[in-house]
């Protein structure tokens, strides 16, 4: 495999073939905490935001409140963020645009900065190569409300000459980005806004407590229909954000995969009930208490599963990548049919490469047919297991295939190098020192 020269600082030495043992601490979702610092902009009063992760989307959102004028500054417990929005302000095109090309959050600065502001700017976006994201959608959207967006060359102008208006919204798909788009704008609008076939992941209700704290009025329909009455003023708010699911079942299944035990420290059953009844019946073992969660290897073989991915309550699309990993090494074949994603099981040819035996169909292969079944996208994959990984170099295609990648690594017999790295910055926190308390034999080039 052919390493571009640019990333070969950007690299890890796995050492693979142990088990790895011990406790690590998960805390505030990456899926949550960046969002819920951009509601800090819609508040009179500054915003307290608590057991905040140190990941890299993190850095990206406190660089962009703080170019718009809001004071940023570590609370007093580890963890904390203080944001003050009091003199929120309107910031460098150039500034803007060195800060979000590596983050798609920014988007969902348009609402609470036509709010606050009256205008916005949005640069190019960045983000994982795992599918369509179509940020039109989100601009759309916001035309709805009254927004007028100009398109130039370094990125869009947007506008709300008459203010915002809520409005009756419908998604074609329940999108979790254009669901938070849709809250952060209503809360402030004029009158009333419906939105149907809303994501309801147990992020997008934390956000709504958030967003409830400040003083915003929200409903929630069994039916997936949110309903938002704009109010005229938001407050700050403080919040302990709930913990990352989707990093708990990262280890939880690098536990699996190399036949280990990991207590995850802070991670709660109430948000992964889905994804620990595929656990356990994969064959992995578990034991809840009130401070997190241990996940084991309870030895003999694997069970091999029929899996399909869902919006929530279904199994996230977050949680097949690693598992797929762990499914290497049950007995037997593995159907795994992604429908959220398109081209999220592009990363299993670097597994093929390390000796496992994976699959791609374009058919629909779990219990329905999808939206990707009659559109060319290799979407279903078989897994035949057992299979003995051995070690060989990687490029982190996107933030999960990267953790996955990891867990191949740590699994496989000899020595991997694994490039690209720093994109699990984005969502794993001091994932480095993690694996080195785990026992995982890794180290940085020399």
């Amino acid at each position: 495999m052919e390493i571009a020269s640019s990333m070969t600082d950007d690299v890890l030495i796995v050492h693979g073939g142990t088990p790895i043992e011990g406790e690590i601490k998960v805390r505030g979702a990456k899926n949550l905490v960046p969002k819920a610092m951009v509601a800090a902009l819609l508040g009179s009063s500054p915003s307290r935001l608590r057991n905040v992760p140190d990941i890299r989307d993190v850095r990206v959102v406190r660089g962009l409140l703080q170019l718009h004028g809001v004071t940023v500054r570590t609370g007093e417990e580890p963890g904390e963020l203080y944001m003050d929005p009091s003199r929120v302000e309107r910031a460098n095109v150039a500034d803007i645009d060195a800060h979000a090309g590596s983050s798609r959050i920014p988007i969902l600065l348009c609402g609470p900065l036509l709010h606050r502001l009256g205008h916005a700017f949005i640069p190019g976006l960045g983000g994982c190569d795992i599918g369509g994201r179509p940020v039109d959608f989100h601009f759309d959207v916001l035309r709805q409300f009254g927004a007028t967006i100009d398109k130039r060359a370094d990125g869009q102008y947007l506008e709300a000459p008459r203010g915002l208006r809520g409005c009756k919204i419908r998604l074609p798909y329940p999108s979790v980005g254009s669901t938070e788009q849709v809250l952060l704008t209503a809360v402030l609008a004029e009158g009333v806004t419906e939105l149907s076939n809303a994501a309801v992941e147990p992020e997008i209700e934390d956000l709504i407590c958030v967003l409830q704290k400040m003083g915003a009025m929200i409903s929630m329909d069994t039916d997936r229909t949110i309903r938002i009455t704009g109010v005229d003023r938001l407050e700050g708010y403080t919040h302990r954000a709930l913990p990352d699911r989707l990093e708990t079942a990262s280890w939880a299944s690098a536990a699996l995969a190399t036949k280990g035990s990991v207590y995850v420290r802070g991670a709660a059953q109430r948000e992964m009930m889905t994804f620990l009844n595929v656990y356990r019946k994969v064959g992995g073992a578990f034991e809840i208490d009130d401070e997190g969660i241990r996940f084991w290897h309870p030895g003999g073989p694997l069970n091999a599963i029929a899996l399909e991915t869902d919006v929530h309550p279904g199994f996230q699309t977050d949680w097949q990548q690693p598992l797929v990993v762990a499914l290497t090494q049950a007995s037997g074949l593995s159907i795994v049919h992604e429908t959220v994603y398109e081209s999220r099981l592009g990363f299993t040819s670097a597994l093929n490469q390390m000796g496992a035996h994976i699959q791609l169909y374009r058919e629909c292969l779990g219990g329905s047919a999808c939206r990707f079944g009659q559109r060319n996208f290799l979407h279903s994959a078989v897994v035949s297991g057992p299979t003995t990984l051995q070690g060989a170099d990687l490029v982190i295609p996107d933030l999960r295939g990267g953790f996955s990648y990891l867990i191949a690594a740590l699994a496989a017999q000899g020595t991997s190098r694994v490039h690209g790295i720093d994109l699990i910055n984005r969502g794993y926190e001091n994932f480095i020192k993690k694996l080195e308390d785990l026992g995982a034999k890794v180290e940085r080039p020399a």
